[in-house]
């Protein structure tokens, strides 16, 4: 898999970039990770609902056709795509799944953060009142609060075509979250989105691209 950083880059042109990349690509081309950062902006999914978009004022929202709802991109979250074969690799978009969220719960470990899958929920999360507990979560879900007492960090949207991934993960380390509070994040109302940051985490950029990129290329090898 090569990897490359492509640092702040707009996110239209990134997602057009990974459109042609899979397009053209054919059974012998390489698999690729893009590691990157997108000035603000909000992107929706094929499920998104309008009505998930509460107050974006100017920040611009972008139709995607990836999988899940909406969600914020901006300066101080990593965000990786992973351009990779399926067919090639031996392993099915479930199981890709699975892969990616290791990948970030490995990050985070790297940080001391415990991360934490919630079922039907993709994507990465972790206790708000003690982040660094290596305690699993335990006991049912609040039926009225599924996610009482966990912030969302990562959030994770895919899409596939000829058997190839494109989209990817979104890791949040240092960043504005007030833009959170203008959607329901991934459609969620309510769902309280975190970063390394806020929960005691002194990490540059660099660092967390350069972990996640690592943990990424281990976790997503055939």
């Amino acid at each position: 898999m090569l990897m490359r950083q492509l640092d702040r880059v707009d996110y239209l042109t990134t997602y057009q970039a990974m459109q042609d990349f899979t397009a053209t690509r054919d059974e012998a081309a390489p698999d690729a990770l893009w590691i990157c950062e997108h000035p603000a902006v909000y992107t929706q999914g094929l499920a998104g609902k309008i009505d998930h978009i509460l107050n974006p004022g100017e920040i611009p929202v972008v139709q995607t056709n990836r999988g899940g709802q909406v969600t914020f991109h901006g300066p101080g979250q990593v965000v990786a795509y992973p351009l990779i074969n399926l067919k090639r690799a031996g392993y099915f978009i479930k199981e890709y799944v699975y892969r990616i969220e290791e990948a970030v719960i490995r990050t985070l470990a790297h940080f001391g953060v415990t991360g934490h899958r919630v079922a039907g929920a993709p994507g990465i999360y972790v206790r708000l009142d003690d982040p660094f507990s290596h305690a699993a979560l335990s006991g049912p879900m609040h039926p009225a609060d599924p996610f009482r007492g966990l912030g969302k960090i990562a959030a994770l949207g895919i899409k596939m075509s000829r058997h190839c991934t494109y989209h990817g993960v979104a890791l949040n380390v240092a960043m504005d979250l007030e833009p959170f509070s203008r959607i329901n994040p991934c459609g969620y109302a309510g769902l309280k989105t975190t970063d390394l940051s806020t929960i005691g985490v002194s990490a540059s950029w660099q660092d967390a691209a350069d972990v996640l990129g690592q943990k990424l290329i281990i976790q997503l090898s055939p």
